[in-house]
């Protein structure tokens, strides 16, 4: 049987109050069945355990709410499971979902990623509406995403531009504990981006 795992519609799923709302401590679930979370700062990780009865495999996800300039919701999750490359060979995916139609759509778009000392650029293709909010996902290669981890870690706040549009700039407070996590989780070393 196979779980749909989607991190980051649950952070669009409720309001960004109760997302909010559960980054004050740190929370487990004892349930063996229900994915494992956690919060740190501002971000949320959700570890997710698949047991088929010949192996076990395991998706790790970090996510973070966010309001762009024009008040619309979106997050920003990274997602990666240990049926999947790990660091240093491959990094997790990166996907924004924002309800901002007016952002660019297709394939290999030109966004950019940092704060004034800080730029990656990296290409992003637009995904088919997620439950009806469009997505975006940036274009894994390894050393692309190894950048954009590492300007995560080194920022106050993610600007996010795409083409010439910008989508928002979003807080990192709690994203290399985060990360950390789910190295620890999902079995991978984090000290190149995360020391």
């Amino acid at each position: 049987m196979m779980r749909i795992f989607r991190p980051a519609a649950l952070a669009l799923s409720g309001s960004l109050a109760a997302f909010a709302l559960s980054g004050a401590a740190a929370q487990e679930q004892p349930n063996a069945d229900m994915p494992v979370t956690n919060t740190f700062g501002k971000w949320t990780t959700i570890i997710d355990t698949l047991d088929t009865g010949q192996d076990t495999h395991k998706t790790c996800a970090a996510s973070t709410a966010f309001v762009d300039g024009l008040g619309n919701a979106g997050s920003l999750t990274m997602s990666i499971s240990t049926g999947d490359a790990l660091p240093p060979d491959a990094y997790p995916a990166i996907m924004f979902i924002v309800d901002n139609k007016t952002l660019p759509t297709g394939s290999k778009i030109a966004a950019t990623f940092g704060d004034p000392g800080v730029k990656v650029a990296a290409t992003v293709s637009s995904n088919p509406a997620a439950g009806g909010r469009p997505s975006w996902m940036v274009d894994n290669q390894a050393k692309t995403s190894l950048a954009l981890l590492r300007a995560m870690r080194k920022v106050t706040s993610l600007d996010v531009v795409f083409g010439k549009q910008t989508v928002a700039s979003i807080p990192m407070d709690g994203f290399t504990k985060a990360y950390r996590n789910l190295g620890t989780s999902c079995g991978f070393p984090t000290k190149d981006v995360a020391p």
